[in-house]
């Protein structure tokens, strides 16, 4: 996810000009090939609203995941134009051990705070990775909205780019108490 330093995934008009940064941090590394990374992912799994978002932008920009799988949880029929779409409503852990565990190595989970805190609180995610903008919204759409349990993690990784972006990977502790196994 891509996060304002205050927490917001999204401004309230859903604008995305926020994202490009002039900021310029000496000791940080080039930026790694967006390409390169999305060839790794297996499989994405989105929200509706995100799903929205950016299939509106992909009428100006282009679809941004490609012919990788793409499966929507949506109750609601939504439009489509790619055969890799697939729309699903039901029981989130049942897809994830029956469909995505099997068929897949490295699915991510792309945006929305109420699918972020239901993947978590189902313990359903292995890591967070969070990429923090030089930026503060001051309102906005939160990345983590009343997840609404305590959560341990694992710092595995930290990388600190020129343009002032900073990423996070947090591995999901699950040996911890509080959580619920």
């Amino acid at each position: 996810m891509v996060s304002s330093l205050d927490g917001m995934i999204a401004k309230k008009d859903n604008s995305v000009s926020w994202f490009e940064t002039t900021d310029y941090y000496e000791k940080g590394v080039a930026a790694q090939n967006p390409e390169e990374f999305l060839k790794t992912i297996d499989c994405y799994v989105m929200g509706s609203r995100t799903y929205e978002l950016a299939f509106e932008l992909s009428k100006s920009y282009g679809w941004a995941y490609g012919d990788t799988p793409t499966i929507v949880l949506t109750n609601r029929i939504l439009p489509t134009d790619r055969q890799n779409i697939e729309f699903y409503a039901g029981d989130l852990s049942k897809l994830v051990q029956e469909r995505l565990k099997p068929g897949y190595k490295n699915v991510w989970v792309v945006g929305g705070s109420m699918l972020t805190k239901d993947f978590i609180r189902l313990n359903l995610a292995d890591e967070i990775r969070v990429s923090v903008l030089p930026v503060i919204l001051g309102d906005g759409t939160p990345f983590f909205d009343q997840v609404g349990l305590e959560q341990a993690l694992h710092l595995k990784d930290v990388t600190a780019y020129k343009n002032g972006m900073v990423e996070l990977c947090y591995e999901i502790r699950k040996d911890k108490p509080g959580f619920d196994e």
